[in-house]
């Protein structure tokens, strides 16, 4: 306390101007519209900068909440996507259906390993939150890979960077299918081999899932075609597809359920008998 009385005497003078030239200052900005005017607009400015600063910060640190409401947004669009029916190339939601086909849970990636000859992918899903053995996983931006096995909270997923990996994948512009693989060198490329060679390939084209399995519905995106060559049997095709998925950087992901799996296998197994 003593620090401030010998400071307010120390600087008297110049305390006495500063308090002066404030109602000075003011009884001018009160009497005259213009100055007035100016003194509003600048204080606007100067509040607008601190609460436009104030909001970024705020909008920073609310980066997981809004993640978590954009990824639920994608579930529900992606769950009508999937359970829509296509009509000339267009998506037409089917009103007629009773129920619906895919079911869509979100889940975060606590590991992924993309180095390896046989990858592999831990989620914070599990037994727990309805998710089981075989359900396909994706992003945004395509396939990911298929549940492998799951405990109560967690299940590991067999990574389409995986030389256990086989999925049924199509030509976008045609009908023409073959099986999705990898050769293990690069995270970037995956290989679909047995394309038939009468199919129209050509550098750039889209490959996406083919819809012959009871996993992913068909049409979801998987990459480019990098490259193509014609096997040694000349009947056909080797492609290079180029992910479009970053394989090294995997956060939210999806897993689908295709809720008539049980009892297209049952039907499949007994067809077999």
């Amino acid at each position: 306390m003593q620090q401030i009385f010998n400071f307010v005497i120390r600087n008297k003078t110049f305390l006495l101007f500063l308090f002066l030239f404030s109602i000075g200052l003011a009884l001018t900005i009160q009497s005259h519209s213009y100055h007035r005017s100016k003194f509003i607009n600048s204080a606007n400015a100067l509040s607008g900068g601190v609460y436009g600063t104030v909001n970024s910060i705020d909008k920073y640190f609310d980066l997981e909440k809004e993640n978590e409401i954009l990824a639920e947004e994608n579930k529900r669009l992606k769950e009508q996507l999937f359970n829509s029916v296509n009509s000339e190339n267009n998506v037409v939601i089917d009103t007629t259906i009773s129920r619906e086909n895919y079911r869509i849970t979100t889940a975060d990636v606590y590991k992924n390993s993309y180095s390896s000859t046989n990858n592999f992918l831990t989620i914070n899903k599990g037994k727990n939150d309805s998710v089981r053995q075989d359900f396909g996983v994706i992003t945004s931006k395509g396939i990911i890979g298929i549940i492998d096995n799951t405990s109560k909270n967690y299940a590991t997923v067999l990574s389409i960077l995986s030389k256990k990996s086989r999925i049924n994948a199509k030509l976008k512009n045609s009908n023409h299918i073959g099986s999705l693989t990898w050769n293990g060198k690069t995270p970037e490329l995956v290989q679909l081999i047995d394309v038939s060679k009468f199919a129209p390939v050509k550098v750039g084209d889209t490959i996406v899932t083919g819809g012959q399995s009871s996993i992913f519905p068909k049409g979801i995106n998987i990459g480019s075609i990098e490259s193509f060559e014609t096997d040694i049997s000349g009947d056909t095709y080797t492609i290079q597809v180029r992910l479009f998925n970053d394989m090294t950087n995997i956060g939210t992901i999806y897993i689908l359920e295709n809720r008539d799996r049980d009892e297209i296998l049952k039907l499949q197994r007994s067809s077999n008998e």
